[in-house]
């Protein structure tokens, strides 16, 4: 391995940009590559099969094109759904996005835990597998949102969105007696990368305090802890920003601080 690794993150948009900020943060000797499948987004809107058919043979392309050392697959439903298809396709190494049911329900103190997703996330078997698995007793609650990461990426464009629009999306996480602190949700697991977007946001509009579990932090010491340890120092470039529609992404002063302070090509 080179000193300066490349790391290819994957997102279907823009809400794997809170992945590639604890991950640089992590590694800032690394090249960054960031692709965003908006020519697919919402994935929430395609069929399992026709996820994993697209983001299968794209992976190939983005590996041949970029090299990258590793791949981050920041995004809950590509992960749930396509990780062993990239793992078994493809020989280096994979980081994928699920959804931080174990954590939360070991910490949780009245036992009430929701998990706030996109519709597909919530469904799906692997999410039920991990709440079997892990779930210690705790009740979870699943939260399926059909708009909250559109609404993410709205307000990342800088587009004014409403308190209201989110809290139909948020309401239903907030389960159990509002006057009564021991029997009540204490926990949400956020288990869409686009939703700490938004998280100053939903701390505000919250009935009542919770801790709010984003995996961004134990995915950025997972690839730490596969690249080994750090030769070179701190890289000044090597950070491009792709759009699978080949759009001109014309965000670079937003997107530098997800970038570590790298203006993006």
């Amino acid at each position: 391995m080179t000193n300066s690794p490349t790391i290819l993150v994957f997102d279907s948009g823009l809400g794997g940009l809170t992945v590639l900020r604890e991950v640089v943060a992590a590694r800032p000797d690394a090249h960054y590559v960031y692709v965003a499948d908006d020519a697919f987004f919402p994935y929430g809107h395609h069929s399992e099969d026709e996820i994993i058919a697209r983001v299968v043979p794209l992976m190939g392309e983005l590996i041949r094109t970029h090299d990258p050392d590793l791949v981050v697959i920041a995004c809950n439903t590509a992960s749930t759904l396509v990780l062993s298809h990239l793992r078994a396709a493809y020989s280096l190494p994979f980081v994928g996005t699920v959804p931080a049911i174990k954590p939360a329900c070991a910490q949780s103190k009245t036992r009430r835990v929701s998990v706030l997703g996109t519709k597909g996330t919530v469904k799906r078997e692997y999410t039920k597998a991990l709440i079997r698995d892990f779930a210690q007793g705790c009740e979870v609650t699943l939260v399926g949102s059909p708009e909250l990461a559109s609404l993410a990426e709205r307000a990342l464009g800088g587009n004014p969105i409403s308190d209201g629009d989110i809290l139909v999306e948020l309401t239903p996480c907030f389960v159990g007696n509002p006057q009564d602190a021991g029997a009540r949700t204490d926990t949400v697991v956020l288990a869409c990368t686009h939703y700490p977007l938004l998280l100053e946001r939903l701390k505000t509009l919250a009935p009542w305090r919770v801790d709010w579990i984003d995996p961004a932090p134990a995915i950025a010491r997972r690839v730490s802890d596969l690249l080994g340890t750090r030769i070179g120092g701190v890289a000044q470039s090597g950070a491009k920003m792709i759009f699978t529609s080949n759009r001109v992404h014309g965000l670079g002063a937003m997107l530098t601080p997800f970038f570590g302070g790298r203006v993006p090509a």
